[in-house]
């Protein structure tokens, strides 16, 4: 069955510079990419996207690493789209404790847990089929993916835009 995941290279990710490795690794999957963005994340895109790990002892750590108080304030979010995408990614990515992922997925290689106990673990990927909807339309906007993945709506918004001085 074809569907689509959330994918974010996450800022120890961009800092290490292995942002090509793990496009890379995820190239294996023939998956496309619909959708894909350098992103800085908000205190506010940070909760709501880590939102059922808000009663963990570790969230205001996890807060921190998504929004780059470590590393670069920055992540690239990718959606793949096509058959199993989820599995397919999820296999690539690998456990998301490094300490368990197998060593030739991208968390196996790439990832570490710090002594605070937060999982650099590199990347993200959706969990299922309700996360990814969830997750995509949170990082993303329908303009802003190559194919329509969900239904929408044209709705008129006054709202001021940034445009390129000339």
């Amino acid at each position: 069955m074809a569907n689509q995941t959330l994918v974010l290279i996450k800022p120890d990710g961009l800092k290490k510079s292995l942002t090509g490795n793990v496009l890379t690794r995820l190239s294996e999957t023939k998956l496309e990419i619909i959708g894909a963005k350098i992103a800085r994340v908000s205190r506010k895109l940070a909760t709501e996207h880590y939102r059922h790990m808000k009663d963990k002892p570790f969230f205001k750590e996890l807060i921190k690493y998504i929004m780059g108080h470590y590393h670069k304030e920055k992540v690239m979010a990718l959606v793949y789209w096509g058959e199993d995408a989820i599995k397919k990614v999820r296999k690539v990515c690998g456990s998301t404790n490094p300490e368990e992922a197998d060593t030739v997925s991208i968390r196996g290689q790439y990832g570490r847990i710090t002594t605070k106990g937060v999982y650099e673990n590199v990347i993200h990927a959706s969990a299922n089929a309700k996360d990814a909807k969830r997750e995509i339309c949170l990082w993303f906007g329908p303009d802003e993916l190559i194919a329509d993945i969900y239904p929408t709506k044209v709705q008129n918004i006054n709202k001021k835009t940034r445009i390129w001085a000339r």
